[in-house]
Order: C-alpha cells, then structure tokens, then sequence
C-alpha cells in the first residue's frame, strides 16, 4: 500500500530488510563512512520528519505524522554518520536503490524516559510527537529508527520509503510572528555549530526581557570552557514568539499559563523537571532559524529545568542557579553526557539496567578496569576504582534532600491554597539559602577528598548509589555550582563541537 509517495512495508517486507542489512552491513560500513563525506545524495535544504510515539515499558510503536520541506541545512555537509553510540534510539537513512547509508543521528525522547517510569510499568500507554530533521534527499530514500533494547543492542521499530518529490510532502511558508534575534555569528551554518534560543513565557510587552537574557546567556556560554577556547566554531541565536502569559505551568503549584510551547514543572512526576510535550510548537518556532541544537529559555525564577540528548534542554531564566542549569542541562542535549549525581530523587525505575556498560562517555559499570572507557585519562597512580568519602557525603545530601524535598512539598501546598505571599516569600527565600548553604558545604567537603582533581572511576553516578561510577570526584554533570566539566566530560563536549564545526 502507499500513499503520497510514503510507502508502508509490511511486517515480512521489514524482516527481510533486517536480515539484508544484518548481512550486508559488515562489508558496507566502511564503504558507506567513506561515501557520506562530502556527499551528493542531498540538496541544501532541511526534511522534518514530524512522527508520533506510542506505547509503554515494555511495548511501542512509531506512526508517520507529517513531512516538511524548510529552510537551509543547519548540520554538517561533510559529518553525516553519527560516531558517537549515544542515545536510545538512532535514525539512519539509506538510498532507497542501492541500500547505502547515508545519513544517521543517535537521540533520546520523551517517550524513552517515559519508558522507565511506574505509569509506563503499569502498562498505561502514552503518545509523544517527535521530529527527526535530515538533509532533504535528492532521490528516494528508506527513512528507519531503531531502538536501543536494554542489552545495549539496536532493533528496528520503524521504516518508511519517503520519495522526496512526493506532492504530500509540506512546503508552507513558515508561520509569522516569529523574531530571529542574531547574538553571536562566526560563519556558515554546515559549519559552525547553530545554537538557538527559544523564548518561552515572555509575553508581547517581554522582548526587551528576553533580548536581555538571551545576551546574558550567550556571554555566560562563550566564556564557559570547552565553548570560551572554540567560540569561532559557534552561531548562536534567539527565536522570540511572544506568550499569551508570563511563566510557564507549575501542575503541582496549581498554576497553569498559556506559553508559546507550554513547558511544564513536574515532568514525569519530578517536581523540579522542567520540560515540554508540545513538540510540534516547538519545532514550528524552532524552524525559523538555523540550529543543530535547542535550549528552551523559560521566563520564571524557580529553579527548574532539563536536558535530553539531540532533543533540546530547558532552563528558568531567574533562579540563583542560572549558569549551573544552562550549562549542566546543555551538556546532557548537546554531548549526551550522563547525570553523576545518585541521591537527588528521580522518576526513573533502573535508568541503566544493571551489569551493562552505559553509552554515555562519562560514566562506566566498570565490568573491566583494565578496559575502563576514558583509561588514556586517567591520572598516574590513581588506583581504579578510586576509594573516596563517600559515606560521609551520602548522610550529609541525603540529610539536605530530605529537607528540601519537605520544603518543595510545603511550598506547593500554599500555593495550591493560596496562602499568603509573604508566607510564601518568606518559604522560598529559605529554600534558596539553604539550597546556597548545602552547595557550600558539598564543594568544601569534595574539595577535601584524597583524590580530588585526580581522574580514576569513582562510585556513584547514574542515579545509582552503587554498580556505576564517575571519572572524577566532582564535576559539573555531579554537584550543583560554579564549577567546570571533569576532564572526561569536557573532552566529549569537545568531540561534539568538532563533529559540526566542520
């Protein structure tokens, strides 16, 4: 069956694609490396792929929405093949003639964290509009996405020819209303990394805020390392479409507000996780300007935000914290670096199944120290795993999570209920200083550890108390704070930024 040019391939269709490729992937992987540099299957253009994602923990399904053709090709021309391994799922497009690969780009969603939560274990099925962006195909093409299985090992879940002269395919002029706000330009889009910023919650009467923010955040990202030393290899850029209203939603605050792509506070159950479902407005925003990368830049002052790879981050522009959550959650979209810390409470059930080597360059199950992944890094002498204070930290954050959980928890009480605003003022102000105090506290005691500064493999990281470990004693993937990357972060960050940049 096909319709406008897309092309279902039914279940024994699929299974012989598998098995061709399973085949004929050992001998075309170097082939096809070699032939997507400097390739001729694609024109200048960008094809948004606009897909929705079902299912539940253990189940799930991808169903075709819509196929755009827009503006110029923000990525590289030359870096086509992803060579990272990060993500839980991975596209790859290949010529629909000849099979080659041409194009793929590792991500994770919505729905892949929402795969681990308790509502997914229950089997409640919940659907996520998703985008994959490509470099529009000059000939047919056979778009796939393949799913990571909790063995680390690829599947394919979905696969459709796309005929990119197909009339079905969406060639609209862009939505008006929308402001591109040029901050920091060194070049050519396929040749810089394009990072933009998304105004949400700034209403009409707000664009003088935004601009300014935007400005503050871009000099607070240029003069942050690995970005202050590669500058020139960076565009940066504000997209403003003004909000009905000021703020965002806060569910468990009972506060709710009508926003250009409706970010929410208690994502997944987590009352300080920031995100938004509303995919499609934001990619319409989005697609006003070039980028490889998103940071949705939220008009509140609670500390909130969060970051998922290849997919965008999210931050609250006003809060104490503002340079730790920029650049904290951008290392997770950008880099698909891991969270370190362990004793913050999260919504995930076994985020990184147990006796399985993580993907992320920053942390490692540590099956094989002789093999450990950032081995070359490591300081001489430093033993692996590395002993450290450990018991001593988890009793003091633990202590400071209890008390600031009971505070969250009180703080949405009264202003579910109204309560008076000095109250509720006088609440927040402690929540900050105590949040302030117990940072303080944790940079001294690390600070003070036998092996700090060293690079080793130190326990605790991943949401996981034991079984999975960091490379230094403190980073800024670990603890909140002015503090830099770890040398095994920074040199993933600049690993990435080297992969656009050319």
């Amino acid at each position: 069956m096909s319709v406008g040019g897309f092309h279902d391939h039914r279940e024994d269709r699929m299974k012989k694609f598998a098995l061709c490729l399973c085949l004929g992937f050992l001998g075309l992987s170097a082939y096809a490396a070699n032939q997507a540099k400097d390739s001729n299957d694609f024109t200048t253009q960008t094809m948004r792929v606009d897909y929705v994602h079902i299912g539940d923990a253990k189940d799930e399904l991808i169903t075709l929405d819509r196929i755009y053709e827009q503006g110029p090709w923000a990525g590289s021309r030359r870096n086509l093949l992803d060579p990272f391994g990060c993500g839980r799922y991975l596209v790859k497009v290949y010529d629909a003639l000849s099979k080659r690969l041409i194009f793929s780009r590792g991500y994770d969603s919505l729905f892949g964290e929402y795969t681990t939560t308790d509502e997914a274990a229950k089997g409640v099925k919940k659907a996520y509009h998703e985008t994959a962006l490509i470099p529009y195909p000059k000939k047919s093409i056979l778009f796939t996405i393949e799913v990571r299985d909790r063995q680390n090992k690829y599947r394919l879940i979905f696969s459709r020819e796309i005929d990119p002269a197909s009339m079905a395919i969406i060639r609209e002029p862009l939505s008006a209303g929308v402001k591109v706000i040029t901050v920091h330009q060194s070049g050519d889009p396929t040749e810089k990394v394009d990072l933009a910023f998304i105004a949400e919650g700034y209403a009409a009467e707000e664009e003088g805020k935004f601009r300014l923010d935007l400005k503050r955040f871009a000099d607070l990202f240029l003069d942050f390392e690995p970005y202050k030393s590669s500058r020139s290899k960076f565009n940066i850029y504000g997209v403003f479409k003004p909000s009905l209203q000021s703020g965002v939603d806060e569910p468990s605050h009972g506060s709710f507000k009508n926003t250009a792509v409706s970010a929410s506070f208690d994502s997944f159950g987590s009352e300080r996780y920031m995100l938004t479902e509303d995919n499609k407005a934001l990619r319409d925003i989005a697609s006003h300007a070039p980028y490889d990368t998103l940071v949705i830049l939220a008009n509140h002052n609670r500390y909130g935000g969060g970051g998922i790879y290849n997919t965008y981050c999210a931050l609250t522009s006003d809060n104490q914290w503002y340079p730790y959550l920029l650049l904290h959650e951008f290392g997770h979209s950008f880099a698909g670096l891991a969270d370190e810390y362990y004793t913050s409470q999260v919504a995930y059930n076994e985020f990184y199944p147990k006796g399985i080597e993580p993907p992320e360059a920053n942390i490692t199950a540590l099956l094989d120290p002789q093999k450990l992944k950032w081995r070359d890094q490591v300081t001489p002498g430093t033993p692996v795993p590395t002993p450290w204070e450990k018991a001593e930290f988890d009793k003091m954050d633990m202590a400071y999570q209890k008390v600031r959980q009971e505070i969250n928890s009180r703080l949405a009480k009264m202003k579910r209920e109204k309560a008076p605003a000095a109250e509720v003022n006088k609440l927040e102000e402690e929540s900050e200083r105590l949040s302030l105090d117990a940072a303080r506290k944790t940079d001294e005691y690390l600070r003070k550890s036998k092996f700090h500064g060293q690079v080793g493999a130190f326990e605790g990281a991943g949401y996981a108390s034991t079984g999975l470990y960091r490379s230094m004693g403190d980073c800024l993937m670990f603890t909140k704070g002015t503090k830099p990357f770890c040398k095994v972060c920074e040199s993933a960050v600049r690993r990435v930024i080297a992969f656009y940049g050319e």
